[in-house]
């Protein structure tokens, strides 16, 4: 799947998802046999002799004649199949006639007449017990096929309920049709409900849940700017397939659904890099522009110099070698006004401003001990913006190491920065408690950021 980047159509989405149509997959050739075995079989069974109807038989015999007779016309003879219908009163009539019109129906190529048969032998309660998923299936798919999408589901529910799979459809398949269907009728809401539910049962019963059933659900739910659901599929993706080319994808899915400003993507860009994601060129170009080489010139450097030794942009990008030589010329006395910068915010009578330029500096060098303390104090302030304040606690809490009060600290931002905290949080919940007493001490931190 490949997404786009920021503030362009999302017209790049490619989810490549493999996925049998509702109507793709009607086995009907078997079914005349299958059909002709049963009815046989019910002949031989001495405890359950067949009851029909007088009337019935007679009306029967001579259609069945007709349609078994040479160069026979199933066509030409619905309307006496069709004739039949009324007269079928004991389930024994109605599984006859539903047989003799299903077998007709496959040579007529007539899928209504097909599933009026199947449906007949499902109301007889004839059927054997173990054909009765099949049974039901085959007239899901006739009913899809129509676009009865209401009676497919039905017919498919039982299917599911039946436990029925064959060599080529599994359970998981049954499920993720089940959502189709509800797709195909433009029930989009409660498809996604459905299949939220179905990944929700498989994880509880610990199997594995299909790759391709995340990408429908963000397909769909992206389509149709069905919010917050789509960032529900995109978390439990992300968890379970959490490849850096996800979680690229998992990132621009959510710039593009919303109108970020720098201060945003920011932090989005911060987590991009942080698992690896962070490798398209204009992305480069984004973040170091939300950075400012000006405000924060240690990170600017770093972001921009590991994209070289990368590969990921070209040293001839002039807008990314000019950054870096601004940010080359401020790191010096950016660091040399940190001491000063501390001691500031510290005071009792420190102002926001001072408070919060104090937090993005530390959290910029990586001293995140330093961060978490005056964003902490900021949040005490008046004037905060707490969306922004929470959301970059949260992003020091994790480089700390300290993940669950991280993923405390982001589930308390809503509104705007809602989606960017709830990436952050899936972040941290992949975060092991070996990976949390690895994480570098801000001594370490410094040393590697060359401070």
């Amino acid at each position: 799947m490949t997404i786009s980047t920021v503030r362009k159509p999302f017209s790049g989405l490619a989810l490549a998802i493999a996925l049998a149509s509702g109507s793709a997959i009607v086995a009907t050739a078997l079914m005349p046999a299958e059909a002709h075995a049963q009815r046989k079989k019910d002949k031989k069974k001495k405890d359950s002799k067949p009851e029909y109807t007088k009337e019935f038989v007679e009306a029967y015999g001579p259609v069945d004649e007709a349609l078994k007779a040479e160069g026979a016309d199933p066509v030409a003879l619905k309307p006496q199949i069709m004739a039949l219908v009324p007269l079928a009163a004991t389930p024994d009539d109605k599984n006859a006639l539903g047989g003799m019109m299903f077998n007709a129906a496959v040579g007529a190529q007539d899928q209504a007449m097909q599933l009026q048969g199947m449906e007949l032998m499902l109301e007889s309660g004839k059927v054997e017990a173990e054909r009765l998923g099949r049974f039901n299936f085959i007239a899901y798919q006739l009913a899809n096929a129509q676009n009865d999408f209401t009676k497919a589901r039905t017919y498919l529910q039982r299917a599911i309920d039946l436990n029925y799979t064959s060599e080529s459809v599994t359970a998981a398949d049954l499920q993720i049709l089940q959502a189709e269907n509800f797709f195909s009728a433009d029930q989009h809401t409660e498809g996604l409900a459905f299949l939220d539910d179905a990944i929700k049962a498989r994880k509880s019963s610990g199997a594995e849940v299909p790759d391709r059933w995340y990408r429908r659900g963000i397909q769909i739910a992206y389509n149709n700017e069905i919010k917050p659901q789509v960032y529900d599929f995109v978390l439990g993706w992300i968890e379970d397939y959490p490849s850096p080319e996800n979680w690229k994808d998992a990132v621009n899915l959510t710039r593009n659904l919303n109108q970020f400003e720098n201060p945003e993507l920011l932090d989005i860009f911060r987590l991009s890099r942080k698992v690896g994601a962070l490798t398209d060129a204009p992305d480069y170009d984004y973040y170091v522009e939300a950075a400012d080489a000006r405000r924060l010139p240690k990170e600017v450097k770093d972001v921009i110099e590991a994209g070289f030794a990368a590969g990921d942009v070209s040293r001839d990008n002039s807008y990314l070698s000019e950054s870096l030589e601004v940010a080359n010329g401020r790191i010096a006395s950016d660091r040399a006004d940190l001491p000063a910068l501390e001691s500031d915010a510290r005071s009792a009578s420190a102002q926001l401003r001072t408070v919060t330029a104090a937090a993005s500096a530390f959290l910029s060098y990586g001293e995140y001990g330093k961060a978490i303390e005056f964003y902490t104090k900021a949040l005490g302030m008046p004037g905060v913006e707490t969306g922004e304040a929470l959301t970059r606690l949260g992003i020091a809490q994790a480089g700390a190491g300290d993940f669950a009060a991280a993923r405390e600290t982001f589930a308390k931002v809503d509104g705007k920065r809602a989606p960017i905290a709830k990436l952050w949080m899936a972040y941290t919940e992949a975060q092991s408690p070996a990976a949390a007493a690895e994480a570098p001490s801000e001594a370490a931190t410094d040393e590697m950021t060359g401070g």
